[in-house]
């Protein structure tokens, strides 16, 4: 079975009932997509933690950016991913290691053992190859 994203309600539920967002694979570099997502989450109030383990212990544009999903020092409402899709297994395992809700690759991103590692794990929450901003828009 393939995996399928949940529906247009359910991810504006996701986006209405954050407050806490993890931005894996975030950039220090203006330039990058991940920089940019990140500044606009910020703009819509979301409280934003940076996952890079390069970067851990700076703070990018007054984002605390930490090396692992398991040193965000609060509750993870979604984990937004910047990586490429051959690492998102690798985040889904770490996912399991937190109390994180919603596990959310970026457009062009997806995964179908990431979603696997998920759900055998009953952590159904999942949203592939969607962007953040996209999703965010749409809902205004």
């Amino acid at each position: 079975m393939s995996f399928q994203n949940p529906s247009q309600e359910k991810i504006f539920q996701y986006l209405a009932e954050a407050k806490v967002i993890a931005v894996v694979g975030l950039s220090s570099n203006p330039a990058k997509t991940s920089y940019q997502i990140a500044e606009i989450l910020k703009a819509h109030g979301y409280k934003l933690y940076g996952v890079n383990p390069k970067l851990a212990g700076q703070t990018i544009n007054e984002i605390p950016v930490v090396e692992n999903l398991a040193a965000v020092p609060e509750p993870i409402d979604i984990v937004d991913i910047f990586r490429r899709s051959e690492f998102l297994p690798g985040i889904a395992e770490e996912f399991l290691k937190t109390d994180a809700k919603v596990f959310w690759a970026q457009l062009g991103l997806r995964s179908e053992e990431a979603a696997k590692i998920l759900q055998d794990q009953g952590r159904n929450d999942i949203v592939m190859d969607r962007c953040v901003k996209i999703e965010l828009n749409k809902r205004a």
